[in-house]
């Protein structure tokens, strides 16, 4: 996650909660092209954003159009070593993205930051030839995604989306294994993440067609 430099060495859980809401986009040909992604940000994190820059100038606990113009874009510079958070597969196969985000937007409501960007498949691909999988997951799992509502479906009706649920047992084996790498001699810096944000993901499956 882009948003703060919040991120410390070697974290077993997550530390930021952002529920999440996808809409796969579909061409004219029924191709998978684009997913449009928001981000609801924890209260806590948006509270620490906002107080941290100073942009409630008038302290009323919420931000106008005027104090959220510095906040747009907030969470849109991606560094070389940020990818987004953000994976669609269909079986072994992970789909390449082009890489940033696009026609993003900012916003602020009810004590939540709010973005929302369109992450576009570099080769648009037809679902019929095998259900997709769209997984929205930190690698280092410092940040927690959770996906909320339905997904959307925009340029097809002959699609459905589920939202399936991380098997925890498994996950649960994934951290034990990836603490066991560990030397207790190691410092924080050199341990780093325990790269386990994957098995704690939700997805959705996207199938298409009869």
């Amino acid at each position: 996650m882009a948003l703060l430099a919040l991120a410390g060495p070697a974290a077993a859980h997550p530390h930021m909660f952002v529920d999440t809401r996808l809409e796969a986009i579909f061409d004219g040909g029924g191709r998978l092209t684009a997913v449009r992604i928001t981000w609801i940000y924890d209260e806590l994190t948006t509270l620490m954003s906002v107080t941290d820059g100073g942009y409630d100038k008038d302290g009323d606990g919420a931000l106008s159009v005027a104090e959220m113009e510095p906040l747009q874009g907030f969470d849109m510079e991606w560094g070389e070593d940020f990818l987004g958070d953000f994976q669609i597969s269909r079986g072994a196969e992970k789909l390449a993205l082009v890489p940033g985000p696009q026609d993003w937007t900012s916003d602020w409501k009810d004590g939540h930051l709010i973005s929302t960007h369109v992450r576009r498949l570099a080769v648009p691909v037809d679902p019929a030839t095998g259900p997709l999988v769209l997984k929205p997951f930190d690698p280092g799992y410092y940040t927690a995604y959770a996906i909320i509502g339905t997904p959307e479906i925009t340029g097809r009706s002959d699609c459905t989306a589920q939202v399936f649920e991380p098997d925890l047992t498994k996950a649960q084996k994934a951290l034990a294994a990836a603490l066991d790498e560990y030397n207790p001699n190691q410092s924080l810096e050199e341990m780093g993440y325990l790269m386990i944000g994957e098995s704690y993901a939700e997805e959705v499956r996207l199938t298409c067609g009869d």
